[in-house]
């Protein structure tokens, strides 16, 4: 058995993916924004990440802008058939660097194009919509607009399934009205647990949950509970985070990035640790 299967699968749009899959963010420079530091390095990480049986990468076009969809065609094309790679719009990024928000029907069909573009493709898999109305965390404000012009080009053939980000429940039924929603991807982590109804929700109707930042984004998760934890464990405290989060739903799809083959390994890693009664119950009560 692989590795990665040990965590289990779970549908994703019409596909069957592994329930550890790779985040494409850290492969663009500082801050999301220019190129890598090291590109072979980079393009090192997704074959390595591919050839240990990853078939979910999750990317954007706007990291970067365009560099990492780019590494990801240079390092991955003609890609297997097995590997979903899925990507998200409705922002752009400044000369400085800017998370700007791009809702226009011409910037977002831009954005659908400038992703078939960069990552070779005749169609997007599955593109999720990023809400622009929080910065740091959801903010209700309706979605229509910008999602309807996505369902305009999904019934063109341009994308074939739709998923929502970084939206409130409200926004969820609202996208549900307008499309079939395959997927929500918003931040949760044993620090940030504020959609674990939604995580619930999701699970009924079986729809997958991918958080993002699951290790805790730019500011990594401390404690001195996980950190007892993985010692008691032999693991890292990043392994025991995400082992948590795939014990904690079915539904809950991860998508870890890095940038160095060292680390891709621990993350993988990560699939196979057993987490005993007690430590779960021990991490479980983080939340605070």
């Amino acid at each position: 058995m692989n590795a990665l299967a040990k965590a289990g699968t779970f549908k994703l749009g019409d596909r069957i993916v592994k329930r550890m899959g790779y985040g494409a963010m850290q492969l663009a420079g500082k801050g999301v924004f220019g190129p890598p530091r090291d590109r072979a390095e980079a393009i090192a990480v997704l074959r390595e990440a591919v050839a240990a049986g990853v078939d979910h990468i999750d990317t954007c076009d706007y990291y970067g802008p365009h560099i990492t969809n780019q590494i990801i065609r240079e390092a991955l094309h003609p890609y297997p058939k097995e590997l979903l790679i899925v990507t998200k719009i409705a922002a752009r990024r400044g000369p400085d660097g800017a998370w700007l928000p791009a809702l226009s029907p011409v910037e977002l069909t831009q954005a659908v194009e400038d992703n078939l573009r960069n990552l070779g493709l005749d169609v997007l898999e599955i593109v999720n919509f990023r809400s622009m109305t929080g910065i740091h965390a959801p903010a209700e404000g309706s979605i229509e607009a910008p999602l309807s012009v996505l369902a305009d080009l999904q019934r063109r053939g341009r994308i074939k399934h739709l998923g929502l980000s970084h939206v409130t429940p409200t926004q969820l039924a609202e996208g549900r009205r307008i499309c079939n929603v395959v997927c929500v991807q918003n931040m949760y982590n044993l620090a940030h647990r504020e959609d674990e109804a939604m995580v619930a929700s999701l699970a009924k109707d079986g729809v997958p949950y991918v958080p993002y930042f699951p290790l805790g984004g730019f500011t990594p998760l401390q404690s001195t509970v996980l950190s007892e934890v993985a010692a008691k464990l032999g693991a890292t405290p990043m392994q025991v985070a995400l082992a948590w989060l795939l014990r904690r739903s079915p539904n809950i799809l991860l998508i870890p990035g890095t940038s160095s083959r060292a680390h891709l390994r621990e993350n993988l890693a990560a699939a196979e640790l057993e987490l005993p009664e007690a430590e779960i119950k021990a991490l479980d009560g983080m939340a605070g």
